[in-house]
């Protein structure tokens, strides 16, 4: 098998599982998006431009996915006390779940994946993905990858 091919393989049966472990905590995944914007937001409140700076994609793509997520009650809109004018994004309690959840599975997934093929072999897969990510950090085709 080709090794872009293994590569996409694995990512896809990650997130298939991933998908499954939200769906039994109440959460439907709408799009790839909504992992960056929680953990963008989990760190402080943004407006949807900035979001949409920090996620690489534009202004009206962020407001985009961020109305399916205040659809879905992962996030709230606010005014912004320094500009009434404004409104601010916030994880809801529901976004905040989502996230522990989130990151409660990629934990859960590499002890598991540690327990069937063990400690040297997960570190070794973790230095080659490393390695692909920060070769691809200074070429081109860096701007697919979103900074989170």
């Amino acid at each position: 098998m080709d090794f872009g091919v293994l590569l996409g393989q694995a990512y896809q049966a990650f997130v298939q599982e991933l998908h499954a472990r939200l769906a039994e905590r109440g959460h439907r995944m709408m799009g790839a998006s909504y992992g960056y914007v929680l953990r963008s937001l989990a760190e402080n409140a943004l407006t949807a431009s900035q979001l949409g700076e920090r996620l690489g994609i534009t202004a009206q793509g962020a407001a985009k996915v961020v109305d399916e997520m205040v659809k879905s009650g992962y996030v709230e809109r606010r005014a912004d006390p320094a500009d009434k004018r404004a409104k601010l994004l916030h994880l809801s309690d529901r976004g905040r779940d989502m996230l522990d959840t989130v990151r409660e599975f990629h934990a859960d997934y590499e002890r598991r994946l540690i327990a069937r093929v063990g400690t040297d072999q997960v570190a070794v897969v973790r230095a080659v993905l490393d390695e692909i990510v920060s070769t691809t950090a200074d070429s081109d085709a860096a701007r697919a990858f979103r900074p989170l």
